[in-house]
């Protein structure tokens, strides 16, 4: 069996009645916005999508961003992105900011109605002169033309800057409704590899809001409780693969 994938798990699965908060993550959030049934299967009867492979390219840029801007986070300065795009802030320093950033931790709060704790791991938080707190989401790409967030697609990624707006929030911060996304473009239009891979980078601005959050939990929390498996999406790759194979043997 592959090391990358585990079909049935012990551990992490909901259990109804339990008193023991049962932690959410921002991912599995969007799983279910994106097909009940899979987040059903996976989060209350321990059977899990299998997982795509890891963008190793994608890791290192975040991990190369990061480092940039913990640079100017220690020196309190503004990055030359921010003065190039005329967004007045400085990387936001917090006793906690690696924890933000750490998979697995991350942001977290716990809702005593639902008895769930949300986590979501941001990228960056940056700080404007107000004191708001500005989320900030890195994405790499490699495409002709100008990046932008105008794709069907790219609603995950709106949701998912949406989210940890929301967990700030609910930990006590001032968030500003605007975040911006550091998207880097790898360029194919240049004469030779030469052993290096250049990037035009972007920054895009996104008014979020944070409405529909809570009423999705509330509805996970009633689908987690449920003993019947919801209906998939109409769209779901997954299901879709499924139904065929069982039509087929």
């Amino acid at each position: 069996m592959s090391k990358y994938y585990t079909p049935k798990r012990s551990r992490n699965i909901y259990e109804p009645g339990s008193e023991e908060p049962f932690k959410l993550s921002r991912s599995k959030v969007d799983m279910y916005l994106e097909c009940p049934k899979c987040f059903y299967i996976d989060r209350r009867l321990g059977v899990g999508r299998p997982p795509g492979y890891p963008f190793s390219l994608n890791s290192a840029v975040d991990t190369l961003l990061k480092k940039e801007f913990d640079t100017h986070r220690a020196e309190k300065s503004a990055h030359p992105l921010m003065e190039q795009y005329g967004v007045n802030a400085i990387p936001y320093q917090h006793k906690d900011i690696d924890v933000w950033r750490e998979n697995f931790t991350g942001v977290q709060y716990y809702d005593p109605d639902l008895n769930l704790t949300l986590t979501g791991a941001v990228d960056d938080v940056w700080v404007n002169p107000k004191g708001e707190l500005i989320v900030v989401d890195y994405k790499a790409t490699s495409k002709d033309g100008k990046v932008s967030l105008d794709a069907e697609w790219q609603i995950g990624y709106k949701r998912q800057m949406e989210f940890y707006q929301w967990l700030l929030r609910k930990n006590g911060f001032d968030v500003s409704d605007t975040g911006y996304f550091v998207y880097v473009n790898g360029r194919t239009d240049l004469e030779a590899f030469d052993g290096k891979l250049e990037f035009e980078v972007d920054l895009i601005p996104y008014t979020g809001n944070d409405s529909w959050i809570e009423p999705t939990l509330k509805e996970i929390k009633e689908c987690l409780d449920g003993d019947a498996i919801p209906k998939s999406h109409e769209d779901c790759d997954y299901c879709g693969y499924r139904e065929a194979v069982n039509d087929v043997t």
